[in-house]
């Protein structure tokens, strides 16, 4: 259950990370309660799993997934640059990722 409380959180981050950027500064009110609801979700779920997750780990993780999702959505969404080495080196942080728990002891 922790894991799933850990990629919850890290689906929280990439929820943050858009709504900061969608806020406009804070001055777009909607995308600031947005911001502020997932920040909160995402550091009390990231909190929740690393009762039984190492911290180190958890955190690791929890990184990955908010890095890898921001990236893919400022690609979908906000029609950032998807050229060959930044898909690669996602690949890359996601494989990380998934070696994380492979290697863990929980």
């Amino acid at each position: 259950m922790a894991w799933l409380i850990l990629i919850l959180a890290g689906l929280f981050e990439v929820g943050f990370t858009t709504c900061l950027k969608l806020s406009d500064n804070f001055r777009n009110v909607g995308w600031a309660a947005g911001f502020l609801v997932c920040a909160a979700l995402s550091f009390y779920c990231l909190n929740k799993a690393a009762q039984d997750i190492p911290l180190g780990t958890a955190y690791a993780v929890w990184t990955g997934i908010g890095a890898a999702g921001t990236v893919v959505t400022g690609m979908i969404f906000f029609r950032e640059p998807s050229d060959f080495w930044r898909l690669f080196f996602i690949v890359l942080l996601v494989g990380s990722v998934i070696g994380l728990k492979a290697v863990s002891a929980h």
